[in-house]
């Protein structure tokens, strides 16, 4: 009996096994000292409940920034740019090198866990974190990128000294020189006491995006990679493996972990990809914005900073003075989000509907949405817009006027209503071809900032702009709707600050790349730790 506790105990075990142990604990040492990592190591010690959803909030928003630069066209360097950026405010910023690698490591798992349960949220972030480790791969210095490679045993070498001969180097050269149409880089590359350490031999399947943008020279079946493009080729293991990894985790956590913590850690981790990220439009103070939208503002900020979908409802509404469900949720909903109070929306939807429902029947038919959406009536949840992908999701039936225009208009219609809004042709060409490759965000985004320029509206013109509002909207014109009003005098309604709310709705709106519903849930905040039993539970995910 003693001797079977002693062997329990792992003081006599068999030769290889304590060699395979000791060589593990050696790697896991030599990793653990790096800038970077393959997350193929759990982390140490206890994480509090409070952390454990910290952490992964924080590494969200790095995730999601990125995600936003990707989809309204960011070069490759911009978006590299962007996540660096975001990595080192919300991950980084203000902490010890040991701190911040605990961070990094525990947020990764935290949200492993979050994105592991369906396809489209794997496939989410896994292209997220992929976009993340190339940036920060890229910012190693070469040494540091070799011990990188050698840690984690990854199969890359630099040429060999006697593998750079004459007939090569010329062939790289003029690849350098093609690539980037600077002579003083390519010879800068090819310089120096040891050039065959700028370069990697792989097989071109490892870096197929490299050799699709023929960035790289081929030979033989191999693909030359300079150091500067390494970034390329290391990414393709990160892949596969955190791939791996995330279906793995999938099947364990649903099988063991779920059911076992389903009062402690499950609402946190299912509830963290549906987590709302965008501006809180319940308080107009943290946004910056004081002052209020009247219903006198809504015709001059219609014309000039709603972005189409929205534009083309208000249009139908005040044309036809009707809107079904959906059309009413979708515009009204939005005006909320721009700072448009529940006073000023029941005026709104009282003057449109006068004709079809005046007095006692427009109370009985709409007041109560009208309340509901601004949490008066029924459960009193504070309702905020919807967001671009959840329009663009919808599918409007016969009479309907809601949704993604950019999706639902044929491509004549379409074209006309851009026509209408001043589009200048290249941009308006831009706009259709994009929507009809179905990237309909990126349409929006073309359509905007160039109907900005038309109305003479201000537009920033950085790339994190594309897709938002200019800074300042027109007063009414005489004989329009809202001129001469009182309710539109400065201190009830300003023109130029609501036009402020409306771009930052409009930011809202597309900041939401992924699938989520304005969820502001979590779970506790209490300083609970997770604990070894909840650290043994990870351990059995990766």
């Amino acid at each position: 009996m003693a001797a079977v506790s002693f062997l329990q105990a792992g003081a006599v075990r068999q030769p290889k096994a304590l060699a395979r142990d000791a060589q593990m604990q050696l790697d896991k040492a030599q990793r653990a000292g790096l800038a970077l990592s393959m997350y193929s190591d759990l982390p140490d010690g206890e994480v509090a409940i409070e952390e454990f959803e910290r952490f992964a909030m924080d590494r969200l928003r790095v995730l999601k920034g990125i995600d936003d630069a990707r989809a309204k066209g960011c070069r490759p360097d911009q978006v590299a740019a962007k996540a660096l950026e975001l990595f080192e405010a919300h991950l980084r910023s203000g902490l010890t090198k040991d701190d911040a690698q605990r961070k990094d490591s525990v947020s990764h798992y935290v949200l492993r866990l979050a994105y592991c349960r369906t396809d489209e949220l794997r496939r989410w972030f896994l292209a997220q974190e992929c976009e993340l480790f190339k940036a920060r791969f890229g910012t190693l210095p070469g040494r540091d990128q070799r011990t990188f490679m050698a840690a984690n045993k990854l199969p890359y070498q630099p040429l060999a000294p006697d593998e750079l001969t004459g007939d090569l180097r010329a062939k790289l050269h003029q690849t350098l020189l093609a690539v980037t149409g600077s002579t003083q880089l390519a010879n800068a590359a090819l310089g120096g006491d040891k050039p065959h350490e700028s370069f990697y031999r792989v097989p071109f399947e490892a870096v197929p995006d490299l050799v699709g943008a023929r960035r790289v020279f081929l030979r033989g079946g191999w693909a030359y990679v300079p150091k500067d493009q390494v970034a390329s080729l290391v990414v393709q293991p990160f892949r596969s493996n955190l791939s791996k990894a995330l279906v793995v985790t999938a099947r364990r956590w649903a099988a063991v972990v779920a059911p076992e913590e389903a009062d402690r850690l499950t609402p946190i981790v299912e509830g963290l990809s549906q987590r709302y990220l965008g501006p809180d439009y319940t308080d107009p103070e943290k946004r910056g914005v004081v002052g209020a939208v009247v219903a006198a503002d809504l015709p001059a900020l219609a014309r000039q900073s709603f972005p189409l979908c929205m534009l083309s409802m208000y249009q139908a509404l005040h044309d036809s003075h009707d809107l079904k469900h959906e059309g009413r949720q979708q515009l009204g909903l939005f005006l909320k989000g721009i700072g448009l109070p529940l006073e000023e929306a029941i005026r709104f939807w009282r003057l449109e509907f006068a004709q079809k429902a005046p007095g006692d029947k427009f109370d009985k038919q709409y007041l109560y949405n009208i309340r509901h959406n601004y949490g008066k009536e029924g459960n009193r949840k504070d309702y905020t817009p919807y967001s671009c992908m959840r329009l663009i999701g919808t599918t409007p039936g016969v009479g309907q006027v809601h949704g993604c225009p950019y999706k639902t208009y044929a491509p004549d219609s379409l074209r006309a209503a851009l026509g209408r809004l001043q589009v200048s042709g290249p941009k308006l060409e831009e706009a259709l071809t994009k929507a009809k490759n179905g990237h309909y965000q990126l349409a929006c985004a073309a359509y905007y900032e160039e109907s900005r320029k038309a109305l003479g509206a201000p537009v920033q013109a950085s790339a994190d702009a594309a897709g938002t509002a200019g800074e300042a909207a027109a007063q009414p014109a005489a004989g329009e709707e809202g001129a001469g009003n009182p309710e539109a005098a400065p201190g009830q309604g300003t023109p130029g600050l609501a036009a402020t709310r409306v771009q930052q709705a409009v930011q809202g709106q597309q900041q939401q790349s992924v699938p989520a519903s304005a969820l502001r849930g979590g779970g506790s905040s209490d300083e609970q730790p997770v604990g070894s039993a909840s650290r043994a539970k990870l351990q059995r995910l990766s």
